[in-house]
């Protein structure tokens, strides 16, 4: 189980958030992982499909904070992480970045 949350929009899309170990192995560090999606079903689908392994979170322990909502609607790919204990001021990145230093090992 993560910790993680979610929050619904006024269009009827959510935006959930999760705190999830790298996908290369959890010694690689713990990422904030912010995506959008039409239900948290499907957000969490999109997750499992990049390698996260099956996420899934219960309650609403840890939900988007609005800098979280906004980088993620602002973001063609609606799916964006950074380290966990990152200070605000970094760049959220989109989930592209995260899968080339993944390859790269």
């Amino acid at each position: 189980m993560t910790r993680g949350g979610f929050s619904r929009l006024p269009s009827g899309n959510v935006v959930v958030t999760l705190t999830l170990p790298h996908p290369k192995g959890a010694d690689r560090g713990i990422l904030r992982v912010v995506v959008l999606g039409v239900n948290r079903q499907r957000a969490l689908t999109r997750l499992r499909n990049l390698g996260f392994g099956a996420p899934r979170f219960s309650g609403n322990a840890e939900p988007p904070t609005p800098d979280e909502i906004s980088a993620v609607l602002h973001h063609p790919e609606g799916l964006v992480w950074r380290p966990y204990d990152a200070p605000d001021t970094e760049p959220w990145h989109p989930i592209s970045a995260l899968r080339r230093l993944s390859a790269n090992g």
